[in-house]
């Protein structure tokens, strides 16, 4: 038990320490951690919840605090709250009892200090809706008052303008009379015109000293209010500030942990546990993350026989067998000296492209109060301000997916098909890599926007992307590779936002083709959830299952991506997956984390094992040591300020001449956000937005007069592509659009007549 503190604390310390509270008649009194501070009673069950979990508070400016023994005492708001409490000894309750009393005390004080002596409510805090209420009729009838003031001093100032105008006149027509009959009348004329202004500006000065003593009354109430207002703001940012930092620190916690505190790994101690959080009354308002899924299958060393006897296989990483350990650095170096691999230094210089971009802006942007509009809608119909952006658009997001293309070139020289699916799969997972702190929207495209990535004299690829949808939005993408593979993609994301987290669920298929094997294999992505959209700090997770599907040869990989969770034993984003024959036997094995790195084991035997938690018999497979299929190249230095680009991602937006009018890098609003000039990126983005739905209204009109006539009409939304046609896939069976060529050929011809003006 900590140290007390001193018998006579001051009213403005905070005091601490722990007591015993009454739960209920199974479990007694149990032993509690309480603070004291600033009028407030709280209380946890640990010091280490002071950070992050407070289990109850009470007010005691509106308590009552009575002893009933030498040890126990009461704390009581009138009955909404009521805390039986019990001290290790009499004068620990003493001294417990003076620290409440004057912290009583003191809060009185300061809330009879705020109320003004006049105030028609209550003295009490404004916890409920009768005190707000009666505030709100107070300021309603003194601004009616003050109201029909200014009134009556617009009404004298109208009757002095008048008079004093009479007046006026009645002086000019005296001075101009010299000696008449009609003196008497002009006199007279002159004195009732006088005594009327005085009695106006008698009524004027009057009203306004009505007004100047009404408004002093009262000047003192508002600057009290206005003082309490600002004092509420301020503690409510500091507390979003402080759940914020509890947030993070939370999570850096549970996902830097390896192993679960004793009440997670004992049974029996977090069943007891369970019982006794149950106890307390306000322990149902916690929330916890469900648990994850159990392991479909476990993996062992396999047994040192199957090391010797692979060991002395060198070639065997291309046999149909599968790989091994030795293979993989074979298959590197063959790649490495192969002379077909590009030689760029050697060749003919390659192009030095951007390393930096401008720094992101620290523009300040309230997130709610366009968010609270948008839960429950498809965020794609939704104009957002850049503020949200990222300086790319959706086509160029897609091609990252290429990043990492090394695994497609070693996937073409497998001789295996089996090994070939274990590149497709790492390179699956890669193209989630790039998205760990990429918490930024990417710019929707413009129906027919374009985005070419021409690596040709680089990497040995060029690749094209088109928006061939607006409603819903989707993107078909080509890329191609001397080293002899095809890689097309055709995306639709649908969006929802549910208040703290959004979910981005991209449908449609991606196929890779190798010409050499004539393989044909097809997978879809996983869904993506943005977390903490509100408060905290943005993080992205991966969660969902793949299935890459070799259409030729039957074999297939089942990826499942791991949903975060607090209380998983394993690391966070981490994925696995198991290659299988078309006859469903394992032959690999695929382990790693969507962020980092994938290894592979080459399977040796496999058993059913005992049951897992539901009752499932996983499946125990007996692997060689796992060797590094694919590891994330490291950011660039300063990322952080850059968006967390990559390498690739900071060249996407880098002005080239000779590409298309409608390629994203001449996009105004996309470049004007990459200089940080977002005020201006804002209204051009507005202008485009606009701009695109004329056309769209454009294109309605012209179906409609189409379909009115004999020959056969179109509709709107069957807006035909510059550079893809939609065709059926009699492989995967699925319809997408394909790249029908002519793009680069219009390059080098600079023809770009079929090109429309979408900027």
């Amino acid at each position: 038990m900590s140290e007390p503190k001193p018998p006579t604390p001051t009213p403005g310390d905070t005091y601490k320490g722990w007591l015993f509270k009454w739960t209920n008649y199974i479990k007694g009194y149990q032993r509690r951690w309480f603070v004291l501070s600033n009028g407030l009673l709280s209380y946890y069950r640990t010091q280490a919840e002071m950070g992050h979990t407070c289990r109850g508070t009470i007010n005691l400016a509106t308590a009552n605090i009575a002893v009933e023994d030498s040890c126990n005492f009461v704390i009581s708001n009138g009955g909404a709250q009521t805390y039986h409490l019990k001290a290790s000894s009499e004068v620990e309750r003493q001294r417990w009892i003076t620290a409440l009393e004057l912290a009583k005390a003191k809060a009185v004080h300061m809330q009879a200090e705020s109320d003004d002596s006049g105030d028609d409510c209550p003295a009490v805090p404004p916890t409920s809706g009768q005190g707000g209420g009666c505030r709100n009729l107070e300021i309603q009838s003194t601004l009616r008052t003050l109201g029909s003031k200014v009134e009556d001093l617009n009404t004298c100032n109208d009757l002095i303008v008048k008079h004093g105008s009479a007046l006026q006149r009645s002086l000019s027509e005296l001075e101009g009379i010299r000696v008449g009959g009609d003196m008497g009348e002009k006199m007279r004329q002159v004195t009732e015109r006088a005594t009327l202004f005085r009695i106006t500006s008698n009524a004027m000065i009057n009203a306004c000293r009505d007004f100047l003593s009404l408004a002093q009354n009262h000047s003192k109430r508002w600057q009290k209010a206005l003082q309490v207002e600002r004092d509420q703001r301020i503690r409510l940012e500091e507390t979003l500030e402080q759940l914020a930092k509890q947030h993070n620190h939370l999570e850096r916690a549970f996902r830097g942990a390896t192993v679960l505190p004793p009440s997670f790994s004992n049974p029996a101690l977090a069943n007891k546990d369970k019982k006794g959080d149950a106890s307390d009354e306000d322990d149902d308002n916690e929330f916890f993350d469900a648990m994850e899924d159990p392991a479909e299958f476990i993996t062992v060393p396999a047994d040192p026989k199957y090391h010797r006897r692979s060991g002395s296989n060198v070639s065997g990483f291309s046999s149909e067998i599968g790989m091994e350990d030795q293979s993989v650095n074979f298959d590197e170096l063959s790649l490495a000296s192969n002379p077909e691999s590009p030689q760029p230094l050697e060749l003919e210089p390659v192009r030095q492209r951007r390393t930096r971009i401008p720094d992101k802006p620290n523009y300040y942007l309230n997130l709610w109060s366009i968010m609270k509009n948008c839960i429950g809608k498809e965020l794609s119909k939704i104009p957002m301000p850049v503020n949200f952006n990222e300086p790319l658009s959706m086509l160029q997001r897609l091609s990252e997916d290429l990043e990492y293309y090394e695994l497609l070139d070693k996937a073409s020289k497998s001789q295996s098909s089996l090994e070939q699916m274990c590149y497709v799969a790492a390179f699956t997972v890669s193209s989630y890599s790039t998205t760990v702190h990429r918490t930024g929207k990417p710019f929707n495209p413009l129906l027919g926007e374009t985005f070419e990535l021409d690596r040709l004299k680089d990497c040995g690829y060029r690749s094209l992307c088109e928006q061939v949808s607006h409603h819903p939005p989707a993107a078909a993408h080509h890329a191609s590779s001397e080293k002899g593979w095809t890689l097309r993609q055709e995306i639709t994301l649908a969006s929802k936002f549910r208040g703290k987290y959004l979910s981005i669920m991209p449908l449609g298929s991606i196929q890779c083709l190798f010409e050499k094997s004539n393989n044909h294999y097809s997978w879809k992505k996983v869904t993506t959830t943005v977390h903490n959209i509100i408060v905290g700090k943005l993080w992205i997770d991966q969660s969902g299952e793949i299935d890459v599907v070799n259409h030729k040869t039957g074999d297939r990989c089942h990826l499942k991506f791991a949903p975060y969770s607090y209380f998983s034993r394993d690391v966070p984003r981490k994925v696995t997956g198991v290659v299988t024959d078309k006859d469903g036997k394992a032959h690999y094995v695929l382990s790693g984390t969507w962020d980092e790195k994938m290894e592979f084991s080459r399977i040796m035997q496999s058993s059913k094992g005992e049951n897992g938690t539901e009752g499932k018999q996983r499946t125990v497979y007996q692997t060689l040591k796992a060797k590094e299929i694919w590891r994330k190249n490291p950011l660039p230095e300063g990322a952080e300020n850059m968006y967390f680009f990559s390498s690739l991602a900071l060249t996407l937006n880098e002005a080239e001449e000779g590409v298309a009018p409608t390629d994203c890098r001449r996009r105004p609003d996309q470049r004007l956000m990459e200089d940080g000039r977002w005020d201006e990126a804002n209204a051009e983005k507005q202008r485009l937005e606009e701009k695109q739905r004329i056309v769209r209204r454009e294109r309605e009109r012209e179906a409609v007069k189409a379909a009115s006539s004999p020959e056969e009409g179109t509709h709107p939304d069957n807006y035909q592509a510059m550079w893809f046609e939609k065709l059926d896939d009699p492989a995967s069976g699925e319809t997408l659009h394909v790249y029908k060529g002519g793009y680069w050929e219009a390059k080098e011809e600079g023809s770009w007549d079929v090109c429309p003006e979408i900027f």
